[in-house]
């Protein structure tokens, strides 16, 4: 039931801002009336539609979410009240090793592992743990403020998404797109799966180069030396390799060498693609079973591969009897993990007089993106989509979508990164060992029933739904491939399946391809890629128009956050600290092409004090509004021409404002944009033009005070609506106190566009240059520490008559007021007395007289406050450049120690140009 829409009293004004208790009742209003929804009907053909990165259910929000999502949401709102059709397509993914991770550490501490359960209970229990624990992150993104279509919200998991995966994996399977074979890939004895290449993260490490003898089988008292950091796969090398064209070994090539440890021999061959004969001896090792490039080696000519490692990481006895290994050796390290079986293997090879060095050695090692386990190269049969097949190419039309400028990548410069990783991609390997996913749909036939299988019924039968029977031998014994597809395979279907493919639908039809998708650099190839190539191959269209690609978030010395350097801003608790909008506005602000963003809780601190000058700024209008904002909004807005310079000056800045806000927008530069919101609205309206119209609310004039309500307020409800995007909450709440119509909302209002703006007239340079005087006056009385209720002399030097008549007739009044003086002249002849402080703007030169000024007092003052500041600045850098202080002091206390310098170091240099400027003028002041 949709509840009656909520009131905004303009009698909350009589309090502070309070953004949880607004966040709280706007949203639900928003959810309960339906406004995210997209509308399949609508007569528009504008369209706007985006799917979001779906968050993994395990997942909590983190400022990655929070900026990512903050973005989006900026676009979809801007789009909506511009009246786009739009849809913003909410879900979540399943995260096959990740969830089943979680659930297993479950039944762990209940004493149980997922074994004992089996495959189907363990199942029920993760889909069970998913609907108590796995949405949490969806509350969190309806916190955030995110305007999705959340009666559309899908499941990487649910019925409709799991046909679709279905259907392209048989319809791929089919074109011979996807196949099983046997190869060599990366292994996770932590989660006990296969990971794609993406998925390994590779880690510079401090490690060790052993060099070792391979005895030469014709002539044992000679040698080749072969170089390796892992002395225990060396026992299931099959070849040695030397490069043909090496003077020192290619007379060696077809002859033999013993292996250390083993009773076998290894041909010696000759490879000019895998030895480099500059680098190292000149002689490699091959060892098919644990090295990439070894595998390709041992194509080229032939050679076995032995792998010597179990599914959890452990020395096979079966695999070290099969590369016969001695005896005696295979029973000492048979079980054992890689570090001590490699500690054994080392102390072998030296106690029989193979081992000739030990060098340090830093060099990559690969590690699980989740466990961070170390990877192991492994054997095994998997599943593969071949990607670069030379018929039916998957990679080659996504790489010419983005060459060709039908997808556009911003910032640009990561098109070179997209091209880079699309040229060398390599199949995808597709299967992991684990039971919370897609289960891959195809079956084994056993033939247990029959008696006798035919040999192709060794083949996988690959099917949308089990199959009743072989159609080869017609046994009913099948049994499905227990592995289960890689979580990114149902991803890369997202744009698409989540619209309803493979049914061809309303919502396929009105909203894809996409319009843009808003993404993180670190999955541009795990997600973003295959997006393209699966979308451009089903839906022989683009997945989207645009990929903005934003940064990461760092703290604020542009370290990565951790908990281990307690350093993580938790976007919960700033939200509840600080307000939603401030975040959001922070994350916005910050959000420039290709920079990291480095963020501290004192920017947002900010931005929550921008959001209380905002609600300040518009109780100041309504204690002004003595008939209600209301009856101002209806009002027609008078003819710019006509309007005072105060009133003229701010419609013809909302104008240019406008325009570059919705400019910056189509450029995703949503810092540039919230940049010209905030000095809008914080410098030039607040600061500025509500101090300008103060005389005119409070004078006798009604008309003249009507007309400038009038334009205040059309100025400050058009802000609102320009910010909306930005700062939902406070400009929803405030819309509705201006507006009071409860059943509508700024959701729905029209986005401003900029009018014709008329040609820059000297009434707007006027207004600049009266601001500059002003700024200029202020600045001396600050550093000169002039106490407020000491009214000076001042005056303007200018560059041209008729400048200097405007300005007296139409701004000596606002001057004096505003900067505190008994006196302002302004003209093209005027002298500047020589007991005066002087400046410069773009209008001429002015001055401010120093009388009744103590120079030699405030000189003293200024004396002692920097000692002051020089001693605890001192004290500070002695810190910084304690040794023991620097190396044991946790990450934050240290972070705090530097911007304590900073500030000090700033507060001194401000000081001391005070101090010389004070020091000038008593030179100057005549005796």
């Amino acid at each position: 039931m949709v509840q009656d829409a909520p009131r905004s009293d303009p009698a909350r004004f009589d309090k502070p801002y309070s953004p949880r208790e607004v966040e709280e009742r706007w949203h639900r209003h928003w959810l309960d009336r339906g406004f995210f929804e997209a509308d399949l009907n609508a007569s528009t053909d504008n369209r706007f539609s985006i799917v979001i990165p779906p968050p993994n259910i395990t997942g909590s929000l983190h400022l990655g979410h929070a900026l990512n999502n903050t973005l989006q949401d900026i676009l979809v709102r801007w789009h909506r009240m511009r009246g786009f059709s739009t849809l913003w397509l909410p879900g979540t993914d399943h995260a096959g090793i990740a969830t089943q991770n979680v659930v297993e550490r479950q039944l762990l501490a209940e004493g149980t592992r997922r074994d004992a359960l089996g495959r189907e209970k363990f199942i029920q229990r993760v889909w069970r743990w998913r609907e108590e624990s796995g949405r949490t992150i969806v509350a969190q993104l309806k916190r955030l403020g995110a305007s999705c279509d959340w009666s559309r919200e899908r499941f990487t998991l649910d019925e409709g998404l799991s046909a679709a995966v279905r259907e392209v994996f048989v319809r791929l399977h089919q074109e011979g797109l996807i196949y099983r074979g046997e190869r060599l890939i990366n292994w996770c004895p932590r989660c006990g799966t296969a990971l794609s290449d993406i998925e390994v993260e590779h880690e510079e490490t401090k490690g060790r180069m052993y060099h070792i003898k391979y005895p030469l089988a014709d002539d044992p008292g000679q040698f080749l030396t072969i170089a390796t950091t892992r002395p225990e796969t060396m026992l299931g090398d099959t070849a040695v390799a030397v490069h043909p064209e090496d003077p020192r070994y290619n007379r060696r090539i077809g002859k033999k060498v013993l292996l250390p440890l083993t009773s076998r021999t290894l041909p010696i061959v000759g490879d000019p693609i895998l030895v480099d004969r500059e680098f190292g001896t000149g002689a490699v090792k091959i060892t098919p079973g644990h090295d990439f490039n070894d595998e390709k080696a041992a194509q080229r000519h032939a050679l076995p591969r032995i792998s010597l490692l179990t599914g959890r990481g452990e020395m096979n006895p079966a695999s070290l009897e099969e590369a016969e290994v001695e005896k005696s050796l295979r029973d000492e390290i048979a079980g054992l993990k890689v570090p001590p079986a490699r500690e054994i293997v080392v102390r072998r090879l030296e106690a029989e007089g193979f081992l000739i060095q030990v060098e340090d050695h830093r060099h990559a090692i690969g590690k699980c993106y989740r466990c961070k386990t170390v990877v192991e190269p492994t054997l095994s049969p998997q599943w593969f989509v071949k990607v670069n097949d030379l018929k039916n190419s998957l990679a080659a039309p996504a790489i010419e979508a983005v060459r060709s400028g039908r997808i556009r990548m911003i910032p640009e410069g990561w098109k070179n990164n997209y091209f880079g990783w699309m040229d060398q991609i390599q199949d995808w390997c597709i299967s992991r060992q684990i039971w919370w996913g897609h289960q891959i749909p195809a079956w084994y036939c056993r033939g247990n029933d029959v008696g006798q299988c035919r040999p192709e019924c060794k083949a996988p039968i690959v099917a949308l739904k089990p199959p009743d029977r072989c159609p080869h031998c017609g046994s009913a014994d099948l049994v499905q491939d227990p592995d289960v597809l890689d979580t990114w395979f149902s991803s890369a279907l997202w744009p698409f399946s989540t619209l309803g493919w493979p049914q061809k639908t309303k919502e396929l039809e009105r909203f894809y391809p996409t319009s843009a998708l808003v993404t993180s650099f670190d999955i541009l190839f795990f997600w973003v890629a295959r997006m393209i190539m699966m979308g451009l191959h089903f839906m022989k269209e683009i997945p989207f128009r645009d990929v903005y690609i934003h940064a990461l978030v760092r703290d604020a010395e542009g370290q990565k956050m951790s908990k281990s350097k307690g350093n993580v801003i938790d976007p919960l608790s700033v939200m509840e600290k600080y307000g939603t909008d401030a975040l959001r506005f922070t994350l916005a602000s910050m959000a420039s092409p290709g920079r990291d963003i480095k963020l501290s809780e004192e920017r947002i601190e900010g931005n929550r004090n921008f959001a209380n000058k905002i609600w300040n700024a518009a109780r100041f209008l309504l204690m002004n509004c003595p008939n209600g904002a209301k009856t101002y909004l209806e009002r027609p807005l008078p003819n710019p021409d006509a309007l005072p310079h105060a009133d003229y000056w701010i419609w013809f800045r909302l104008q240019q404002v406008i325009g570059s806000v919705n400019r910056n927008l189509e450029e995703y530069r949503f810092d540039e944009a919230s940049r010209e919101l905030y000095q809008f609205l914080w410098h030039e309206f607040c600061d500025w033009y509500l101090e300008l119209i103060k005389p005119v609310l409070y004078g006798t004039d009604v008309e003249a005070a009507d007309q400038t309500r009038t334009i205040a307020l059309q100025v400050f409800e058009t802000v609102l609506r320009l910010l909306h995007p930005f700062m939902p909450f406070i400009t929803e709440e405030l819309w509705q106190i201006l507006h009071q119509q409860p059943d509508k909302s700024i959701v729905l209002a029209p986005y401003p566009t900029a009018g014709e703006t008329p040609t820059w007239d000297k009434r707007e340079g006027l207004m600049n240059d009266m601001i500059a005087i002003i700024t200029e006056i202020r600045t001396i009385r600050n550093e000169l520490s002039i106490p407020p209720t000491l009214q000076l002399k001042a005056g303007m030097k200018t560059h041209e008559p008729d400048f200097a008549d405007s300005l007296m007739r139409y701004a000596e009044n606002d001057i004096k007021r505003l900067a505190r003086l008994s006196e302002f002249d302004a003209r093209i002849n005027l002298a500047i007395p020589s007991n005066a402080v002087t400046f410069v703007t773009s209008a001429g030169n002015g001055f401010v007289v120093m009388e009744g000024v103590d120079l030699h007092r405030e000189q003293t003052r200024l004396e002692k406050n920097m000692a002051a500041v020089k001693a605890t600045l001192d004290q500070v850098e002695a810190k910084t450049k304690n040794r023991e202080f620097m190396e044991k002091a946790p990450a934050l206390v240290k972070m705090k120690t530097e911007e304590n310098r900073e500030e000090l170091s700033r507060q001194y240099l401000a000081l001391s140009e005070r101090l010389r400027r004070i020091k000038e003028m008593q030179k100057e002041r005549p005796a």
